[in-house]
């Protein structure tokens, strides 16, 4: 198949010509400070090259939030538009090939087509998403009381059908895993039976469950709170793996790192779902108070670090099926949505490779030994390291860019974008 890239190669090789002999001077420079740590660069270049990290479709659309959203000039108005936009995140970061679509806000006539048209942008599917937290028009029964754990019986096939019909869309766009997350819940004490609506949600996923092909994954993803600000019926990670198990091997959990208390500890449930088989994936985003939805890394970077460095922990001590799913998931309400996605990538990236270079012999014997401090210095020193020369290497080496946010303003892909798409007053799709 043709690749058909958005932004002509010679601006990007043209870029990188004005870059690519200090990158080189500044990638031999840390080559030989992590050669005396007895680590080859190179070889963590290598796992760099291999990382990919997901983009959903609705991320490339302005977000908002409950009182107001400020519209973009030239971002997507439509699917054909938003994976536009996705292909130059992809050309100029080279690690998200892959595009998450949500249903129904991705809903077209022809899903061959698209994915044809998606492999022509150099992009393919990942996970597809259900939505059963907001009504479509003309829809014959409302998700205001719940969808898979409604008291309605007729609204949960609703909801199921819908999740169905997902699977079979993931199926024609070469898919394999469906998100369900479900906005169900009380905003009142007293509005529910707690166990009940846990019963049903039960009931209406083990359907769902029931017709994955052989070859899929579900992930089902919590929400601590939003819509339902009383209590949620999938809260929390205790919840989700209990879910989870009942289901079956198929059944996930995903763990988006915004939707958590304040101060909960999160690189110890990667390591806690990790143990019992059941981590399926993650939503990357930051967050200060709670489901913010910032730019992954913004806010902590640190514990981005920390939740890296317990998967690849993971990966030292896999279980079968271990192969969990990285989507980047953020609300962009004041930056350009790409350059917002090209920085995130670029932070997860960077925390994958740290994580990398942590001297796990040394870790774990500090630990036996009950070595606070060396353990903890073990840890930092790896964090401390500059990778940068690492990623934009790597990143040249595939054909990208060696700074990208800079290469995509001398692109001027936004500014030509605003000339020619219509203008946008209604958000692209946020979760």
């Amino acid at each position: 198949m043709n690749t058909q890239l958005p932004i002509q190669a010679d601006l990007v090789d043209q870029h990188n010509s004005t870059r690519s002999e200090a990158l080189r001077d500044e990638y031999d420079s840390l080559g030989r400070q992590l050669e005396r740590a007895g680590v080859r660069i190179d070889d963590i270049a290598a796992r760099v090259t291999a990382f990919e990290v997901a983009i959903p479709s609705w991320g490339v659309g302005r977000g908002g939030t409950r009182f107001a959203r400020f519209p973009l000039a030239g971002e997507p108005t439509n699917l054909d538009e938003k994976l536009e936009d996705c292909a130059v995140i992809n050309q100029l970061s080279r690690a998200t090939p892959r595009v998450s679509p949500h249903f129904p806000w991705d809903k077209v006539t022809d899903y061959a087509a698209l994915r044809e048209e998606a492999g022509q942008l150099g992009l393919a599917f990942d996970a597809v998403n259900s939505n059963t937290f907001q009504d479509q028009p003309g829809q014959a029964h409302s998700y205001a009381t719940g969808s898979l754990s409604s008291t309605c019986a007729a609204t949960r096939d609703l909801a199921i059908e819908h999740n169905l019909e997902c699977i079979e869309i993931g199926k024609a766009l070469g898919a394999q895993a469906i998100t369900v997350w479900v906005g169900d819940g009380a905003n009142f004490a007293g509005q529910q039976d707690f166990t009940r609506a846990l019963d049903r949600y039960l009931q209406s996923t083990a359907a769902i469950y029931a017709a994955l092909p052989d070859d899929w994954l579900m992930m089902l993803e919590h929400k601590m709170y939003e819509p339902a600000f009383y209590a949620t019926v999938i809260q929390d990670w205790g919840t989700s793996i209990l879910a989870a198990q009942q289901l079956g091997p198929k059944a996930k959990c995903l763990v988006d790192l915004g939707h958590h208390a304040p101060n909960v500890n999160i690189e110890q449930i990667v390591a806690r779902l990790h143990h019992f088989g059941k981590l399926g994936g993650f939503h990357f985003n930051d967050s200060k108070y709670g489901d913010d939805d910032l730019d992954a890394g913004s806010i902590n970077p640190h514990q981005l670090f920390l939740v890296f460095n317990e998967l690849v922990e993971a990966e030292l001590n896999p279980l079968e099926g271990f192969d969990p799913a990285y989507m980047i998931d953020q609300s962009h309400n004041v930056t350009d949505p790409i350059e917002s996605m090209i920085s995130s990538a670029e932070e997860i990236t960077a925390a994958f490779a740290k994580a990398l270079l942590v001297d796990r012999e040394a870790l774990h014997a500090a630990q036996e030994a009950n070595d606070v401090m060396l353990a903890y210095q073990t840890l930092r020193r790896a964090y401390r390291t500059d990778v940068s020369p690492i990623a934009a290497m790597v990143r040249m080496t595939k054909g990208g860019a060696i700074a990208p946010i800079a290469a995509y303003r001398e692109a001027g892909w936004r500014t030509t974008k605003a000339a020619v798409r219509k203008p946008t007053s209604t958000a692209a799709g946020i979760v």
